[in-house]
């Protein structure tokens, strides 16, 4: 299994097949010989869960709880390292971290994993862990 993080957009994508990237992270995580071990975070499938609206959102809830992506749980006293995330990578409004991303940035930094299914492509390209690592965009 390939492990990687998964980002509210490929939620959205998965599920809306109305979406134009619904074929591409389709096809990504259907791979027989490769397949994706995915870890995300409640910021995550919140703000996937709230752009689904409801046609989908029940299907999405089901898959999550269904086990196909491992939400990470995080503490209340880890919200101070994400608020000095968003703050390092907010520049100015149309450069801004959210919390979604600040959480994959703070599980990403805990976990070692670098490995990310995203449509966020030119935020998480700009974005490197304190050891200098860059993310790897799927």
């Amino acid at each position: 299994m390939t492990p990687c993080l998964l980002d509210a957009g490929p939620m959205v994508a998965l599920f809306d097949r109305g979406d134009r990237f619904h074929a591409h992270f389709r096809s990504a995580i259907e791979q027989p010989d490769q397949p994706l071990q995915m870890y995300t975070t409640w910021p995550c499938v919140t703000e996937a869960s709230h752009l689904l609206g409801p046609r989908y959102r029940i299907a999405l809830l089901q898959w999550v709880a269904g086990g196909a992506v491992q939400v990470y749980p995080f503490d209340v006293s880890d919200l101070q390292d994400m608020c000095e995330f968003i703050t390092q990578y907010t520049q100015q409004p149309r450069t801004e971290m959210d919390l979604a991303d600040a959480s994959l940035y703070w599980l990403a930094r805990d976990s070692g994993l670098t490995r990310i299914m995203t449509m966020d492509v030119r935020d998480f390209s700009r974005y490197r862990l304190p050891d200098g690592r860059a993310f790897e965009i799927l």
